[in-house]
Parts: structure tokens; sequence; C-alpha cells
């Protein structure tokens, strides 16, 4: 697997040649797990049943039930990703905040992954 990174404002590095991309690496497959779950529900113009259902499936009134299963669903449908090995996720119905974190098995080792929204 090989992934362009981001710096720590989001945006890919370009330069760099080679430096500029994760190799078959388990922080290849973390970034792709945040760029899935950072991908809102019909975002993408191609295909806008892509991406994560934020506002209905994890944010909303009442969404207590299907929360974590949403999440946890997009981190495995993940390409690389082998399994969740743990997972912890906060939610603040006031601010309507949500965290989670996951530790994954990946194609290539053990890695964590953690996604304030």
């Amino acid at each position: 697997m090989r992934y362009r990174k981001l710096d720590a404002s989001g945006d890919m590095v370009l330069g760099g040649g080679q430096a500029a991309f994760y190799r078959d690496q388990p922080e290849a497959v973390a970034q792709a797990v945040r760029t899935r779950l950072a991908m809102r529900l019909g975002e993408w113009f191609l295909d806008t049943s892509a991406g994560t259902p934020w506002n209905t499936k994890v944010l909303g009134k009442f969404t207590a039930a299907t929360r974590d299963a949403t999440v946890r669903s997009r981190i495995l449908g993940t390409t690389g990703v082998v399994s969740i090995d743990a997972y912890s996720s906060t939610f603040d119905p006031d601010r309507r905040a949500f965290a989670a974190a996951a530790t994954i098995s990946t194609a290539y080792g053990k890695t964590k992954v953690s996604e304030p929204i």
C-alpha cells in the first residue's frame, strides 16, 4: 500500500520524492482510516453514497445505538485493516462532540488511530 503523507494541517506533503509517501507501513493504513472517517456522507461528488454519516448515525440526537457501530464499520472497511484490537469513544451531547480511538491490526503491523470530530 502506498499512501501520500499529510502534514499537521491535513494538506498533502508534496516534493521530497518517495519520502512524501508511506509504503507498506501501518501509518499508511492509519491515515487511510482517518481520511475515511473525515469524509462526510455525500461529500464526494462522484459517489454521494460514500462517506461517514456523521449527522444521522453518529452525532444526531437519537444515535446512541448506531454511533460506535458506524465508526467501527468505517474502520473495518478500510483497505489494509485486519481487525480492531481496542476501541473507545466519548460523546458530549451538549457540544455534539465525538472522539474515537482505536488500536488496529493492519496488513503491515499494529497502529493507533484517534479521531476527534
